[in-house]
């Protein structure tokens, strides 16, 4: 189950629950809402409905090398639910099922980031906070 590759400069957001297409509307729309350019490429393929970050992390470190992305972005079904929609954030290169999750208010800036290579998933991972979620720097 190779992943899509996103557009260059985008990170990949890959819907795992259809529950709710109304829900997956209103992920988008806020993440389209929170930057001035667009930063998300997006996949919302059945085959990966409920997909765990394991099979995501082996399928990767399967793909040719070339044909490798460093991370993605789940939107899962607390995703859904989640009055911020905060995605799942998974690394898939330096350190391989390593997760923390993103309110859309963020995504801009750490998509961005993570694109170009200017900040390491680390980076980002390392500042969660209790519950395991990236709410900006210093903002905790």
């Amino acid at each position: 189950m190779p992943l899509p590759q996103p557009d260059d400069l985008t990170s990949l957001v890959l819907r795992t629950d259809f529950g709710d297409d109304g829900a997956w509307d209103a992920v988008r729309a806020a993440l389209d809402a929170a930057g001035d350019h667009r930063h998300a490429t997006y996949a919302g393929e059945p085959r990966f409905a409920g997909v765990e970050v394991q099979a995501l992390v082996d399928e990767e470190a399967a793909a040719d090398e070339e044909a490798q992305i460093i991370h993605v972005f789940l939107a899962d079904a607390a995703t859904m639910k989640d009055p911020d929609h905060s995605l799942l954030a998974v690394d898939l290169s330096d350190e391989p099922g390593r997760t923390f999750r993103l309110p859309a208010r963020w995504f801009p800036d750490v998509s961005a980031n993570l694109s170009i290579a200017n900040m390491d998933f680390a980076d980002f991972a390392d500042t969660a906070d209790g519950s395991g979620t990236f709410r900006g720097f210093g903002e905790g």
